[in-house]
């Protein structure tokens, strides 16, 4: 099937993938009286008087933006804010679907970090949290960063988290599989972007010791100026042994493969100089960084990739949904690592021992069990690590 030439059609046809629906009936002077004025000055000085009444007397508790500048949207790079608006669409739809929150795009036209910084606290009181996505590097980092910190409500990057946590959960599950130990494992992840960096950090808290990152100029090690801010600091906790060179060298004996990067750059004599039982997560979309089949000849246990054309998707659709549905419903004040490694294990208890094979280490993206376990996960870490303002 032509996906691409199909959902063009479909767009004109649908003219839009999200709507708003009043949720009571204003169709009576009485009912219009309550639900608008006079009545309801009410609530309004209730607010007044205790903002935090916002979340009970309004929707602000079970809404979410999905916020861009369109500077690094899908693989298409930097496309502008309206060109974006189709893929945020698209994830307000899927936050819906599988989370049950009701999730609306908004798309500034700014490429100015402080002036994004701004747009989004001044919004912050309509909201219960906020999705970031697709902004380029490193001004996410910085933007997630000071949203976070500024804001009392869960601030949550997509691009970084969501791809990190769904990258453990499908790690978690390949390593039962080859008998692995995941503190004995070397990790080489190719992409060093802003899903590169937090794949890194993320399979590191969850006990991976051996980490290397590459990029374009090849692998990141600490000193080499040539790298960025953001993957200079990366160099401080990763490659500990100093290794120089291309991605080939890197991947010499490595037992997983990660691939947050471009297509077609990973050979299967690359794959034959992996570790026995090479586990590798080819990401690129649309075409990833060897084909499955390619791989799986040249010796690959398991192969995931970012497509729903082949087994093992690793789909972030698996994580936002239930993870906002779990901070929302405890209210939440941020979004923390400990809630992000419990997302990451209720992804990965969703596929049975008796159900995991090389070719299903993942739940599908639209079993809805994965979705609903990732809520109750996060919900209940949320609570645990006292950043809950419901329970204490």
């Amino acid at each position: 099937m032509d996906y691409g030439k199909i959902s063009l059609e479909k767009h004109a046809e649908w003219q839009g993938k999200i709507e708003i629906k009043a949720r009571v009936e204003v169709d009576t002077r009485e009912k219009l009286s309550v639900a608008y004025t006079p009545g309801v000055a009410e609530p309004c000085l209730a607010i007044k008087d205790d903002v935090n009444k916002s979340f009970t007397l309004t929707r602000r508790w079970n809404t979410v933006p999905v916020i861009t500048d369109g500077t690094a949207v899908l693989g298409l790079g930097d496309i502008g804010p309206e060109a974006g608006m189709p893929v945020m669409e698209g994830k307000c739809a899927l936050f819906k679907t599988f989370g049950n929150v009701d999730a609306y795009p908004l798309c500034i036209r700014s490429k100015d970090t402080e002036e994004i910084i701004n747009t989004i606290k001044l919004f912050a009181g309509s909201w219960g949290g906020i999705n970031l996505e697709d902004i380029s590097a490193p001004r996410c980092f910085e933007i997630e960063t000071r949203l976070k910190e500024e804001l009392d409500i869960p601030v949550f990057h997509d691009d970084q988290h969501g791809t990190a946590i769904v990258t453990a959960a499908a790690l978690l599950n390949a390593l039962k599989l080859v008998g692995k130990k995941i503190d004995e494992i070397k990790v080489v992840i190719n992409g060093a972007g802003a899903a590169g960096i937090a794949i890194a950090k993320f399979l590191m808290a969850f006990g991976v010791k051996d980490v290397i990152a590459c990029s374009s100029k090849g692998v990141i090690v600490e000193g080499d100026t040539r790298f960025n801010p953001a993957q200079q600091q990366l160099a401080k906790i990763t490659n500990r042994n100093k290794l120089t060179g291309t991605l080939s060298d890197a991947m010499r004996g490595a037992d997983v493969f990660v691939g947050v990067s471009v297509a077609n750059c990973v050979t299967k004599d690359m794959v034959r100089s992996m570790a026995d039982k090479p586990i590798l997560f080819t990401c690129a979309n649309p075409v990833p960084e060897i084909n499955p089949k390619d791989a799986l000849e040249a010796g690959a246990y398991i192969v995931g990739t970012g497509s729903s054309q082949y087994p093992n998707q690793i789909n972030n659709v698996l994580v936002f949904p239930g993870l906002f549905r779990g901070a929302l419903d405890v209210r939440a004040n941020t979004v923390n690592y400990e809630m992000m490694m419990a997302a990451a294990r209720g992804i990965a208890s969703c596929v049975s021992d008796q159900e995991l094979t090389p070719e299903f280490i993942l739940p599908y993206a639209y079993d809805q069990r994965a979705h609903d376990s990732v809520a109750k996960a996060v919900a209940e870490e949320a609570i645990r690590t006292g950043v809950s303002k419901l329970y204490k």
